[in-house]
């Protein structure tokens, strides 16, 4: 319906799972990694788990697609609760003749098959999904099977891959023995909100499309309501297509993102993890994609720019509800300040207000509203001192702002902060073994800067920025999520 009016040469965002479509986030890169790894070192056992529509079995579908000659694969991916005799799966996964045969017949037949595919230097990989459904007896029972498995080597190896019940089920008590064989395990979160829209491009991209048709605050309106589950991310997108397509628009902006989630919402159904509202998120300025076809480092500046140009922006926000004075004397400009970065010959003065600048005035000024305490963490003195500023004037309480080193992040008392904030200078670079450890095991929540973005705000003065970041500042801190990883970019 929507593929030519889009220039598509196909649905980007399909329900099933299609490795072709596969978006290799820093999450998914990491689980298919240890699959590898759990293959090549010849894991007893390896374990892959997962949220609902995480990706789980795209990725095994693209580990399948890989696989080289020296493993003999079988695939059970129907597992239920009345999945009855384990060996006539497995047998039936390796197209292995199975009738008329009692268990012990089978248990046999399965054992000379492993042997043989040894003595030909195979190693039998049995790839087990949704194994949430297995129950603990027939778990036992497949770890029973493992011990074919003699001397260095294994003959057999086992991947399982299920949702988070899967976990449950192997931490209990009757399961110990076989939690101790799992050599490789690793838990698939849900996408933050840089990769949900690097994830919406990437798609987008495959399918031979302008990868902005999706604006930057639609792409962050879709990772609200899906919370970054590629599931529902493609859902709610294949869905604003249609919508998009129906209302003749180019560019699908973040408020057709929430009339498509309020309206999915109102059937009862759709799983979203936010109520949709109409004040959810300003309105943007109408766009062709071929205006908002910008750099990923200038995203930022791809959102609304309808105020009035000569409008300035006071030190600090004023009440959304007061009407100007037509007879006031014009506004006199901010004194210039220092340079905070070296090379930089001048500071923004004044920057212009937008719909969402008002908005967030009105959000911080609710009674009631406690401010947001923040730890920010930059590389760089003067951006440090930029983003105190800037988040101050938004309201929130700047607690600490700290180098990004881990001597610095172990100085921070995570039960002070309500937020994390970490602007580093490349989101694609991987940081520091010490300094991803402590952030991996952060007791809170943690919110990413592209610290390009930063540095493009501060030298042009871009209002939307600080709008958009204190956006999925109180966003987060409302969500009140301790393990949430919310990415700015």
């Amino acid at each position: 319906m929507y593929k030519s009016f889009y220039n598509l040469s196909e649905k980007p965002f399909t329900l099933l799972p299609d490795p072709g479509f596969l978006y290799m986030s820093d999450k998914h890169r990491m689980a298919f990694s240890m699959l590898e790894y759990g293959l090549l070192n010849n894991a007893g056992f390896t374990v892959i788990s997962g949220d609902i529509g995480a990706g789980k079995t795209t990725l095994i579908r693209h580990l399948l697609d890989n696989m080289d000659r020296e493993h003999t694969v079988g695939l059970i991916s129907n597992t239920h609760r009345s999945f009855g005799e384990l060996l006539q799966w497995i047998l039936l996964a390796f197209n292995l003749d199975h009738a008329n045969m009692n268990k012990v017949e089978m248990y046999q037949r399965f054992v000379d098959f492993i042997i043989d595919e040894y003595a030909q230097n195979r190693s039998t990989v049995l790839i087990v999904d949704e194994a949430q459904n297995m129950e603990a007896e027939t778990l036992e029972e497949l770890r029973m099977l493992s011990n074919v498995n003699a001397d260095k080597d294994q003959a057999l190896q086992v991947i399982l891959v299920g949702q988070n019940e899967l976990r449950d089920t192997l931490r209990q008590p009757e399961l110990v023995q076989f939690a101790q064989r799992i050599s490789v395990d690793y838990h698939l979160q849900p996408l933050s909100a840089e990769e949900t829209a690097n994830y919406i491009r990437h798609r987008i991209s495959i399918a031979g499309g302008n990868p902005d048709i999706f604006s930057a605050l639609a792409c962050e309106a879709v990772h609200r309501y899906s919370n970054g589950v590629p599931r529902l991310i493609n859902l709610l997108c294949d869905t604003a297509l249609v919508y998009g397509y129906a209302e003749q628009q180019q560019q699908i902006s973040a408020r057709l993102i929430v009339q498509v989630a309020r309206e999915k919402q109102a059937g009862g159904i759709f799983p979203t993890y936010s109520p949709a509202t109409e004040d959810d998120f300003p309105e943007e300025e109408p766009a062709t994609v071929e205006a908002i076809a910008v750099a990923p480092a200038d995203i930022e500046e791809a959102t609304d720019t309808t105020a009035d140009e000569n409008e300035t922006m006071p030190a600090e926000p004023a009440s959304a509800s007061k009407t100007p004075d037509p007879d006031a004397e014009p506004a006199t400009p901010a004194t210039p300040v220092t340079p905070l970065i070296p090379g930089l010959s001048s500071q923004p003065e004044n920057v212009k207000r937008s719909e969402g600048d008002l908005y967030w005035e009105q959000q911080n000024e609710r009674s009631g509203k406690k401010k947001v305490r923040i730890g920010l963490c930059a590389p760089q003195e003067g951006l440090r001192q930029y983003l105190s500023r800037l988040l101050e004037s938004y309201g929130f309480d700047v607690i600490c702002a700290l180098p990004l080193d881990a001597e610095h992040l172990e100085k921070i008392t995570p039960a002070e902060l309500d937020i994390l904030l970490i602007d580093r200078p490349d989101t694609g670079t991987p940081q520091p073994q010490a300094v991803a450890e402590q952030l991996a095991n952060w007791n809170g929540p943690v919110l990413y800067n592209d610290s390009t973005a930063t540095e493009i705000s501060l030298k042009k003065g871009n209002p939307d920025f600080g709008m958009v970041l204190a956006r999925r500042i109180n966003s987060l801190a409302d969500a009140n999520m301790p393990t949430s990883r919310v990415v700015n970019h």
